[in-house]
């Protein structure tokens, strides 16, 4: 491996020996003396949002102060920031509604005044909906990383070589990343956010806590409920992960619903063949991405300082695949970078656009919470091995699946991650071809929460599914539950709306 890498390696191993794991203190249920009071009963200031879309939907927002780390309270503090958009009807308010929109490292302050809107006006009078950065991210004390890399996951490309490409910056990340603040960033966590969220209920004074959330925020939602049972209310957790594969097998699940996400818009573009001269069946079009991505390893481009190459399109392909309505900008993506390849002139603007906007997490803090959620296998030949062992079936995405991350070279965790087992009701949303998490992971976390129902929505390549007009079905079944707390009796199959997708 470069000389440069291992001198990375050297620096973080050294930082994982200077910075010692504390000892993580009970976590406060019902007792929140111990120096915690003053957190669980601060008044919060609440002012304008500085934000068109939260300002528009009468959101205010406010700062909230939290431990960096629970064990020590009267140590170092971070602020949290949270927004609130206030339940319609007063005099019928339950209580409040906390979310997470995933990642993690995604910005979640403004999530709510979008998400509301397939809510019905039952829920909206009766809950104040709670939009959050957790720590680390957006508006709250952000993690800063020196190496500014647009995403911590990449694809290892095709030999050794590329793979030591990928470890050489997983590595010079990770020491960017602990460089300035290492124990900061160490307490950037999932156990800690849930916390947090705990210190929130408690400052609005609320007996339990209700919670809307998807993706990695579906794991963030069991965490509290196994840490706070006795605080957990109405629990919505939509596009679920496994808790027993957190981290990294959710990832390595992604690699064959990727592919097979794939195939389904490889049969679409082949319908539109006449549009983007991709192939006129679904293997033409699948075959002429795999070269794509060969040619854009001996074809690099730059758009406006983003390099694409092998290591990054399939991360293009797949932050696009998560949404049939995605299916037009993943072929103008895909048109524009086979142009490029080819020595055609682009609009690089218009490609380093699309790709920003399909990424919407901050690196530095997915990278905090990863890493300091869970310790990873610290040598980079179990994760070539196993690239290796999937090239076959998995030919465009198993190299980014099984990749390593800065998370190889991260210290230990301060804390050993939650098993998550418990009968806390929740209701669990799952569509069959979700291309992020994989439906086996909703079915595990079904199975995790023994008291929940599962809700398929058959058919249906799509990442969140509370949506509106994707599923009149599901979204019946979500509104009923947080309007009078009744789950399904049993699990439920739902369709999609036949008009949703495009053609």
């Amino acid at each position: 491996m470069p000389t440069r890498w291992a001198r990375w390696l050297a620096l973080v191993i050294a930082l994982a020996f200077v910075l010692p794991a504390r000892p993580v203190s009970a976590d406060p249920v019902d007792d929140v003396g111990g120096g915690l009071a003053r957190f669980y009963h601060q008044q919060l200031d609440w002012k304008p949002c500085d934000d068109p879309v939260l300002d528009g939907s009468g959101a205010q927002c406010a700062g909230v102060l939290v431990p960096l780390d629970y064990s020590r309270p009267d140590y170092r503090t971070l602020t949290v920031m949270i927004s609130r958009i206030p339940a319609t009807d007063p005099a019928r308010r339950r209580g409040i509604m906390l979310s997470n929109p995933g990642g993690p490292g995604g910005p979640g302050l403004s999530l709510m005044a979008g998400a509301r809107q397939p809510f019905t006006p039952e829920v909206r009078a009766r809950y104040d909906l709670i939009g959050m950065d957790p720590r680390g991210i957006g508006r709250s004390d952000r993690v800063n990383c020196g190496l500014p890399l647009p995403t911590m996951l990449f694809s290892a490309g095709f030999d050794v070589f590329g793979y030591a490409r990928d470890a050489t910056l997983a590595a010079a990340l990770a020491a960017s990343c602990l460089a300035s603040d290492p124990e900061k960033a160490r307490y950037i966590t999932t156990r800690n956010t849930a916390r947090d969220m705990d210190v929130i209920r408690g400052i609005f004074g609320e007996p339990a806590l209700n919670y809307y959330g998807s993706s990695y925020g579906t794991y963030l939602g069991t965490v509290y409920t196994q840490m706070f049972p006795r605080h957990s209310d109405r629990i919505v957790l939509d596009s679920a992960i496994d808790p027993d594969r957190y981290w990294i097998g959710v990832y390595q699940d992604m690699g064959a619903t990727n592919e097979a996400g794939l195939d389904d818009w490889a049969n679409w573009a082949a319908r539109h063949d006449a549009d983007y001269h991709f192939g006129s069946t679904g293997p033409r079009v699948r075959a002429f991405v795999e070269d794509l991505i060969r040619r854009a390893a001996a074809h690099q481009i730059y758009a406006d300082g983003d390099l694409v190459d092998e290591h990054v399109l399939p991360l293009m392909l797949l932050a696009f695949l998560s949404n049939p309505k995605l299916n037009a900008d993943l072929a103008e993506v895909v048109r524009i970078v086979a142009d490029g390849v080819s020595g055609l002139p682009i609009d690089t603007q218009g490609l380093k656009a699309k790709i920003t906007g399909a990424v919407p997490v901050e690196t530095p803090g997915m990278a905090a919470v990863l890493c300091g959620d869970k310790a990873a296998p610290r040598d980079p030949a179990w994760y070539y091995h196993n690239i290796e062992r999937v090239r076959a079936t998995q030919p465009v995405f198993g190299a980014f699946a099984n990749n390593i991350t800065a998370c190889a070279f991260w210290p230990d965790p301060v804390e050993p991650p939650t098993e998550v087992r418990n009968s806390t009701p929740a209701l669990i949303l799952q569509a069959t071809g979700d291309t992020r998490t994989a439906y086996s992971e909703g079915v595990a976390m079904h199975r995790a929460l023994t008291e929940s129902r599962l809700v398929t929505l058959a058919d249906t390549r799509i990442h969140g599914t509370f949506r509106n007009g994707l599923s009149p079905c599901l979204n019946d079944i979500v509104n009923t539950y947080l309007s009078t707390g009744t789950l399904p009796a049993t699990d439920v199959t739902c369709r999609p709306e036949s008009s949703y997708f495009p053609d």
